[in-house]
């Protein structure tokens, strides 16, 4: 049940709690043999030493090839509730509190998630490409469960991973048995950390499909940096400038400390733009844009959406500045965030948005024109381009307010 305590915050605390005032640890830096077989016994780790196969056996020669147990200890270590003093492993005492409170241990451990690859997916004799992009991969693991509703079937979650790490390679001249090979290590890689956020209590398995928890669902939030229950929110009304029949528009509430690069995000996912283009906002006249832009925007990563406006007030945002699809954004009204909800979250909204590289806001009518009148001689190319069967099947009404938000819980910060 979830009200009982994840194995894993238990382990950790136990191990702290044994380690005391400090523990010697081997020139490697490892725990040495003679501590890990207590260890191994009193934290139920579940490793074996000294394992036999048949009539042999096979020496341990280092508490590393003990995973869960190794594991434990970097874990702890990424989370600083531990760390290496003079060769010892010793308590970080400022931090001492954290154990006292299992959900403080929780949100600990799952904030040094991405900080654990190499405990969580040691080297082997067949190493995995989630392995060496383990950071980007266990994003995209747990962004996927974010962002469903219901149980994600585990296939899905080990595809998604692999589309992810394995774009960083070209793989196209690989043997075929090679590439399955690796396909397989991937997927095994999956499952080792499906089974990581098992034992800390963040997901769970129903037959072969995944959900986060509400214990994970909160901790991932506030990996997010979502605002918690009354924190300042603003509530944001964007609108497609010069689109008309219908308006297209999004009300969105985000933290009201969003930077714009983030906010940026937000109107992408809320909009349903593709993100394949440069973007700037204008705040009363200051221009800002990615960093390494060569247009001399000032940085948005360095800017906070409360520090530049306030309720009342308006900036604008340009996507794409070939179409310049010009975004009037105002800011409604200030709000406590509430229970239960995660931002940033759309509340309503009108109008689907235009498709890509249409030509901008008169583009678009053309569009519109070409396609809800008459037969057009250039009707047919225009759908091949959309990617459409029909004319009807073109709904410049369409807005989906569940898979907007649906987008806006799928980004990856």
């Amino acid at each position: 049940m979830e009200s009982e305590q994840p194995r894993t915050v238990e382990q950790i605390r136990g191990l702290v709690s044994w380690i005391g005032a400090g523990r010697k640890l081997t020139q490697t830096g490892k725990v040495t043999l003679a501590d890990a077989r207590a260890l191994v016994t009193l934290l139920e780790t579940g490793d074996t030493i000294d394992p036999a196969i048949g009539d042999r056996t096979f020496k341990t020669k280092s508490s590393q090839e003990l995973h869960h147990l190794n594991l434990l200890v970097e874990w702890a270590k990424a989370a600083r509730l531990l760390r290496v003093v003079g060769g010892r492993l010793v308590p970080v005492k400022k931090n001492a509190r954290v154990l006292e409170d299992p959900e403080r241990i929780l949100d600990a451990l799952f904030e040094a998630l991405p900080r654990i690859g190499e405990a969580v997916l040691p080297s082997g004799w067949l190493g995995s490409i989630f392995a060496e992009e383990y950071p980007a991969g266990l994003r995209v693991l747990l962004t996927s469960l974010y962002a469903a509703d219901d149980l994600v079937p585990e296939q899905e979650l080990q595809a998604a991973v692999w589309d992810k790490v394995s774009g960083f390679y070209v793989l196209d001249d690989l043997p075929e048995d090679r590439l399955r090979l690796l396909r397989q290590s991937n997927d095994r890689d999956v499952d080792r950390v499906l089974a990581t956020l098992l034992g800390l209590g963040s997901v769970q398995r129903v037959g072969g499909a995944v959900a986060l928890t509400s214990r994970g669902r909160q901790a991932m939030a506030r990996l997010r940096g979502e605002a918690r229950p009354g924190d300042p929110v603003y509530q944001l009304r964007i609108e497609l400038a010069d689109v008309e029949q219908p308006a297209v528009w999004r009300r969105v509430q985000v933290p009201a400390g969003f930077r714009l690069d983030r906010l940026h995000l937000v109107i992408q996912a809320a909009m349903g733009w593709q993100n394949c283009h440069l973007h700037a906002f204008d705040v009363k006249g200051v221009n800002y844009g990615h960093p390494s832009s060569e247009l001399d925007f000032v940085d948005e990563t360095a800017a906070a959406l409360d520090a530049l406006v306030k309720e009342g007030e308006f900036l604008d945002y340009t996507y794409d500045f070939g179409d310049s699809w010009e975004h009037r954004i105002l800011v409604e009204r200030q709000v406590a965030a509430g229970a239960g909800h995660h931002y940033p979250l759309c509340v309503d909204g009108a109008g689907a948005c235009p498709p890509e590289d249409c030509g901008g806001a008169p583009g678009y009518d053309d569009l519109k024109q070409t396609l809800s009148g008459p037969s057009h001689p250039e009707r047919e190319d225009l759908l091949r381009w959309l990617g459409l069967e029909t004319a009807a099947d073109f709904d410049p009404i369409r807005f989906d307010l569940h898979r907007t938000n649906q987008r806006l819980r799928a980004l990856d910060w």
